[in-house]
């Protein structure tokens, strides 16, 4: 079969297929893209993906990846350091502090508890939250895990193992999203609409 470029270009798609929401029919059109512009999209993407593989680290207070550590959030001196939000991953921490409605700190649990994939308290950043919640500074911690079964299991036992510290425990509201009509929605979203209900101002 007559090839049409070479391997170094094939590797670079299926490098690119990889990541997520790009197959490889995007990854080829990504990659004649970058291709086509070399020197103003190709090049500075190579340096920048260079620089970011070398000075990548995890932050050793709440999880979050950074190139420094302390990450910038938990150095950001203007956040309220009473409240922590707890996510089950980085995506979840960039997606609440994006919305720039939520101006409190983080903590990165890294999944969820799943006794069916032998994930255990222990396999999760629980133990640094606990000691986060210990110090007596954070008053309010807010369980942002998502609705799933595992992410309901696993809020109900940090919910048990934070009692003890005095903190309040929050989570978030889930119910019918803005411009959802009803008709559309699944039973589980709308029973849990039903029970966050509030009044009518």
């Amino acid at each position: 079969m007559p090839r049409s470029h070479g391997s170094e270009i094939d590797t670079l798609i299926q490098l690119l297929a990889k990541l997520p929401g790009l197959g490889p029919r995007s990854a080829r059109r990504s990659t004649l893209q970058l291709l086509k512009k070399r020197d103003s999209v190709m090049v500075p993407l190579a340096r920048a993906l260079e620089q970011v593989a070398e000075k990548i680290v995890i932050c050793g207070t709440c999880g979050n990846i950074d190139t420094t550590d302390p990450c910038h959030v938990c150095e950001d001196g203007r956040r309220d350091r009473t409240t922590v939000c707890v996510v089950e991953d980085v995506a979840d921490l960039w997606a609440l502090d994006r919305s720039e409605t939520y101006r409190g700190l983080y903590h990165v649990l890294g999944g969820t508890l799943s006794a069916l994939d032998g994930v255990g308290p222990d396999e999760l950043n629980i133990a640094p939250l606990l000691a986060r919640a210990a110090t007596g500074e954070v008053k309010e911690i807010i369980l942002a895990l998502n609705a799933t079964v595992d992410g309901q299991t696993t809020s109900h036992y940090l919910a048990e193992r934070l009692a003890e510290f005095g903190v309040k425990v929050t989570a978030l509201a889930h119910g019918v999203p803005v411009g959802g009509e009803l008709d559309y929605l699944d039973d589980g979203t709308l029973a849990a609409a039903l029970k966050a209900r509030g009044t009518v101002s």
